[in-house]
């Protein structure tokens, strides 16, 4: 997850028709624009400045570079001067990486006293980068088109979400889930077309029995536990039933237990998500929440009762959020609260809700669990800190992917509540609960989600046209009617576009 493993290739274009000292004024102001990004705080990967295209030829060979080097996670084009579009047609039928076009130029102002026909000739990208646009746009390339002075901060915070977008998308190319045990019986949003999900997506989704992973467990060491009871009992508010000496430290010791073996077992096969399912716990202790919420911590994707696209989907969120303020972790709308003029959703799960959206420190307890028929598990408990996030699902329409995102507001728990032992969130689907959860009802929508209080709908929006998937969006503006609408016509869409 690491963003600066990975960089962004910054591709100018222009023609020969300028001449030598035009064109190596090109290059030289290319190269000070990619200085600027990369010495700019607001720009979370290295952009590396490459030859400026001048042919057909040029246009090829970079695209054709791009797929190939690992590195390199996305492609920023610029038109400097006037570069005839035929020429990039070839380049960008190649082109396998996401692509951003930013459309700015190199100076901020027009130079009143002093522009003239040479100053005109160098620097029209107003001219260029309409003729590039074009040629995406008739090419029906997905691009996100970036429009601004390229030292402001709003255009770099543009840059920056795509750029976490496009390494996400990278990482999601060859990402590995394991599901251990199935889909939980009869269950249909959490199920969906591996093989598609993989064609489209990048997800290699591999079941593995509950004894592949038992092994794992029974094979940690007394030594190894020490050591991770050692940081629970740092990093957490331990209840003094789950203590040393307490009487369920049993199960403590057996989540420190599951917690290494299902990390080896994960790290072992290059594993970046996984999903449990209670009714598969042959073999197992308890449901191992505990260790879920802390790989969740770590970056691990995680989905519960098998629901392997839910997993996939806040393993690339988390990727996307690296090093941004908020949490992100996987969720399940449970119950409503609907006092007139005050609805909201209570989020949790039987246990695993990622720690990173916890507004204290979580505290670390053991309580029975009421389903599954195991031994009583340990979690951490916790609520979440007020503020804005976003909710969102990826469902299988048997026809394509759709993405619905909702924007929610997270607000403070109206009074404790000492005999629900999980962690959870209390929020507002926007514009409200009515409407909100309608439109995400008539969308599909499943029940579990990757929550975020670091990103916005504009990643996820990014995300879903780099992936070539349909995308809704319920927020403030949304309107049952105008949903409805958007639906039907999609529909149409997809089945023309299939």
């Amino acid at each position: 997850m690491k963003l600066n493993d990975k960089e962004i290739w910054f591709v100018t274009g222009s023609q020969y028709l300028y001449g030598e000292e035009t064109l190596l004024q090109v290059a030289e102001d290319s190269k000070k624009i990619v200085e600027g990004l990369n010495k700019s705080e607001n720009i979370p990967l290295n952009i590396v400045v490459k030859p400026t295209v001048k042919t057909s030829e040029d246009a090829y060979s970079i695209m054709l570079a791009a797929n190939s080097d690992r590195k390199c996670v996305g492609v920023i084009t610029w038109m400097h001067t006037f570069s005839p579009a035929k020429m990039w047609i070839g380049g960008l039928k190649t082109l396998q990486k996401p692509l951003l076009h930013l459309h700015t130029q190199y100076n901020r102002e027009i130079p009143w006293d002093e522009i003239d026909m040479d100053f005109m000739n160098l620097n029209q990208s107003a001219h260029g980068d309409r003729e590039f646009g074009h040629i995406i746009s008739r090419m029906r390339y997905k691009v996100k088109v970036v429009v601004g002075y390229w030292q402001d901060t709003d255009v770099q915070e543009k840059i920056s979400v795509w750029m976490r977008v496009a390494n996400a998308w990278d990482d999601s190319r060859d990402m590995k889930i394991a599901r251990f045990g199935d889909n939980m019986n009869n269950v249909a949003v959490t199920d969906g077309d591996k093989v598609e999900a993989e064609l489209q997506l990048g997800y290699h989704v591999d079941y593995y029995p509950i004894g592949d992973l038992v092994e794992y467990i029974d094979a940690v060491t007394e030594e190894q536990i020490k050591e991770q009871l050692k940081v629970y009992d740092t990093l957490y508010d331990v209840a003094p039933n789950a203590q040393e000496g307490g009487k369920d430290r049993v199960s403590v010791v057996e989540a420190a237990r599951q917690e290494v073996g299902i990390r080896k077992f994960l790290e072992e096969r290059n594993i970046k998500a996984f999903t449990t399912n209670f009714d598969a716990l042959h073999g197992m202790h308890q449901l191992p929440g505990l260790g879920s919420q802390r790989l969740m911590a770590d970056g691990y994707g995680f989905g519960g009762e098998g629901d392997w696209k839910t997993a996939a989907l806040v393993r690339t969120m988390k990727v996307m959020a690296e090093g941004l303020n908020g949490g992100t972790s996987f969720m399940e709308d449970y119950t409503y609260h609907m006092t007139p003029g005050n609805m909201s959703a209570l989020q949790a799960h039987m246990l695993e809700v990622c720690p990173s959206i916890a507004s204290a420190k979580p505290k670390l307890e053991v309580h029975p669990l009421g389903i599954g028929g195991k031994a009583d598990p340990a979690r951490l408990v916790f609520n979440t800190p007020k503020g804005d996030g976003i909710a969102a699902t990826i469902v299988d329409m048997g026809n394509r992917f759709r993405m619905i995102v909702n924007d929610v507001k997270v607000i403070d728990i109206e009074k404790p509540m000492p005999k629900l032992p999980v962690a959870n969130a209390l929020w507002i689907p926007m514009p409200d609960l009515q409407i909100g959860a309608q439109a995400w009802i008539l969308a599909g929508g499943t029940h579990h989600t990757g929550f975020s209080m670091a990103l916005t709908k504009e990643y996820m929006e990014d995300y879903a046209e780099i992936a070539g998937i349909e995308m809704l969006v319920i927020d403030k503006d949304t309107k049952i009617r105008d949903f409805k609408c958007e639906m039907r016509a999609n529909e149409v869409y997809y089945m023309l576009n299939k």
